[in-house]
């Protein structure tokens, strides 16, 4: 007995799985690490903003202390 050829699914081991199923996991891992890349890129972006404000909170600090 020959097993029938169809084009949905891929054979790994005893296991069938459809290929619309392979592809939309390999979506969700691809939309996973972009979210996880915007994550990044946004805790960057704060943590530059938040040492832009100190600076400038630091610097306004001295100039205020120095004129009292």
């Amino acid at each position: 007995m020959t097993p029938t050829t169809d084009y949905t699914t891929i054979l790994k081991g005893d296991n069938t799985m459809l290929l619309y199923e392979d592809l939309a996991r390999a979506r969700m891992r691809e939309a996973e690490q972009a979210a996880s890349e915007l994550r990044l890129v946004r805790r960057l972006t704060a943590a530059k903003r938040w040492n832009r404000v100190s600076n400038w909170a630091a610097k306004r600090a001295v100039k205020v202390a120095s004129s009292l």
